[in-house]
Parts: C-alpha cells; sequence; structure tokens
C-alpha cells in the first residue's frame, strides 16, 4: 500500500519587515522530512529551504544559488567570454584614447572634424607620455608584479580564476606598449593630417591583430580546462 505524504504548516509568523516564515513537515512514514520554508510577499516565492532527513542536512539558499550562477571557474561562465569580447571591441574601437569614428570622419570630411581630432589626440599624447615619463618605471615594476602573481598562482598552481585574470590582463599590457609607442612615434614627428590618420589607423590595426591572437589562445585554453576539469568541476 502506497503511503501518500501529508503535509502540515506551522508556526507561521510574519516579521517586521512583512517577511513570512513558515514550518512545514511532509509525514512520510519512518523518514520523517522536516522543511523549514522562508517566504517572501504573497506569492510566498522560496529564498531559501532547509532540508533535515534524519542526520543529514543539506543547506539549499539564495547564496548558494546566485554562486552556482556566478561562480569563480571562469572558462565555463558566460560572463566571462562576455567580459572578453567587449573588452577587445573597446580597445581596438578607441586608439590612444580616440575613439577610431573620429578618424574616419576627419578623413572624410576635413575641416571642424580634423582639428577636433588633431586636438584630442594632442591632449592624449601628451598625457600618455607625461604619465610615462613620470611614473612609468613604477607603473612597469608594478605590472611586472602583478602579472608574476598572476602567472605563478595560474599556471603553476592552477588556480583557474588566475589563469582566466592574466588572459586578459596580459593583453592589456602589451595594448598599452602599443599605444605608447604610437604616442611617442605622433609626438616626435608632429604627424597631422593623412600622416596622422594611418597611424592611429596602423595602431588599431595592431591591437586587432593581437586581439585576434589573445582571443584564440583564451578559447583554446578554456576549452581544454573545461574537457581537462570538466564543467562541473569533476
Amino acid at each position: 500500500m502506497t503511503h501518500s505524504p501529508r503535509f502540515v504548516a506551522s508556526h507561521a509568523k510574519t516579521t517586521s519587515g512583512g517577511l513570512v516564515t513558515g514550518l512545514a513537515s511532509e509525514d512520510t512514514g519512518p523518514d520523517h522530512i522536516t522543511w523549514v520554508l522562508l517566504f517572501t510577499g504573497r506569492k510566498a516565492n522560496s529564498v531559501g529551504i532547509v532540508i533535515c532527513m534524519k542526520r543529514g542536512i543539506c543547506v539549499l539558499s539564495l547564496f548558494q544559488t546566485l554562486s552556482e550562477m556566478i561562480d569563480l571557474r571562469s572558462f565555463s561562465n558566460l560572463w566571462y567570454w562576455i567580459a572578453l569580447a567587449v573588452m577587445w571591441s573597446t580597445l581596438s574601437h578607441r586608439i590612444i584614447g580616440v575613439p577610431f569614428d573620429m578618424v574616419q570622419r576627419a578623413r572624410k570630411h576635413e575641416g571642424q572634424s580634423a582639428r577636433d581630432l588633431e586636438d584630442l589626440v594632442r591632449i592624449n599624447v601628451n598625457r600618455i607620455l607625461f604619465v610615462f615619463q613620470s611614473a612609468g618605471v613604477w607603473l612597469l615594476g608594478f605590472a611586472c608584479f602583478v602579472l608574476s602573481i598572476l602567472a605563478t598562482l595560474g599556471f603553476i598552481l592552477e588556480v583557474e580564476f588566475a589563469q582566466a585574470v592574466f588572459l586578459l590582463v596580459f593583453p592589456l599590457s602589451l595594448v598599452g606598449l602599443i599605444n605608447l609607442s604610437t604616442a611617442q612615434k605622433i609626438f616626435t614627428s608632429e604627424a597631422s593630417g593623412e600622416e596622422l590618420y594611418k597611424a592611429l589607423s596602423l595602431c588599431r590595426v595592431m591591437v586587432q591583430f593581437l586581439g585576434m591572437i589573445c582571443i584564440f589562445v583564451t578559447a583554446m585554453w578554456g576549452m581544454y580546462q573545461n574537457l581537462h576539469i570538466g564543467p562541473l568541476g569533476g
């Protein structure tokens, strides 16, 4: 004879913040299960459930649910790949801080558009060179320190989160060197007009080429990690 479960709700109360809590028990014969339910609002959407069965306790909470959706296993996380795509899209669009659509508009219309571009390039070039001359050694030392830590944690101690961050940060340092080289070239030659457009276009092509290589390497390494470790960490 099949025993049908019987649910009994008790100890329901409303807190000062409008949070309704209740205790419900399921009478299933010898295996008696007690459910401690936490509800919010009138629709009683479950926020947290604690299941107590004999001596075993399984906790399913809102924190754990969010941890499963957004975890630190980066290569199996959709948000990591979205961040990677957004990062490279932004880097290839803004050359030494100048939106590339301004270059196209200045080359096509000239006049005021060309003057605006030259002014913005001059401001950004002077800013980049000033930072490099005043704190370049310290920035280089700090970048090498951070990259060394990430590389050690990621590829020697095999911390996946450090691997993912390294594959984002290391290409950024290379892009910084490309922008610095371009800024130095523009400042030295006092480029303007078509010469300036070519310098910015060449810098963009170099960044895009570097982006293709880095995205390919990151994708291959991420797939290897997912196949080797498993998407669920097994």
